[in-house]
């Protein structure tokens, strides 16, 4: 038997329209690409990455989405990411300009619908203790988010 549902998660309220529209267009770039993705995923320095992506070859992809110049000026916790994956990218909209957005890091375009890379960033690949921690993060939030579909009163922490 098989089950299929469309689940919406509940928002948080954090993330504008813009955001999660540029999220899902995000999101459907990266597993077009064979990867695992994850939203609002806690770090173990406590920042919360917008878009986590887990590649085919266990690589690790944060990608920081701006929906506004001024989101862009009023947030900088991005500086925090790198120590947490092999690539960052920063993700936006055609109303956006490109050129505010720093060169080490890569450029997205999306919208809710796709999503595509501008610019690569360089490869910085993680120590192996960081990426296993990464892993297991990223694995128990993705089991726990599961499991709360199908028991939602259950209740979870995803530190």
């Amino acid at each position: 038997m098989v089950y299929s549902a469309a689940i919406a998660f509940p928002r948080d309220g954090r993330q504008s329209d813009m955001a999660l529209a540029l999220q899902r267009g995000i999101g459907r770039l990266f597993r077009a690409r064979g990867h695992a993705v994850l939203s609002e995923l806690v770090l173990a320095s406590g920042r919360r990455a917008d878009v986590v992506a887990l590649g085919p070859g266990g690589e690790f992809t944060i990608v920081e989405i701006k929906s506004s110049i001024e989101d862009f000026r009023a947030d900088r916790k991005w500086l925090d990411y790198a120590p947490f994956c092999d690539r960052l990218y920063f993700a936006s909209h055609a109303g956006v300009p490109s050129e505010i957005f720093p060169q080490e890091a890569g450029l997205i375009l999306a919208d809710a619908y796709g999503a595509e890379i501008l610019r690569e960033p360089p490869a910085t690949p993680l120590t192996a203790a960081r990426r296993k921690a990464m892993m297991i993060q990223f694995g128990k939030v993705a089991a726990h988010r599961l499991h709360g579909l199908f028991d939602p009163e259950a209740g979870f922490s995803e530190m």
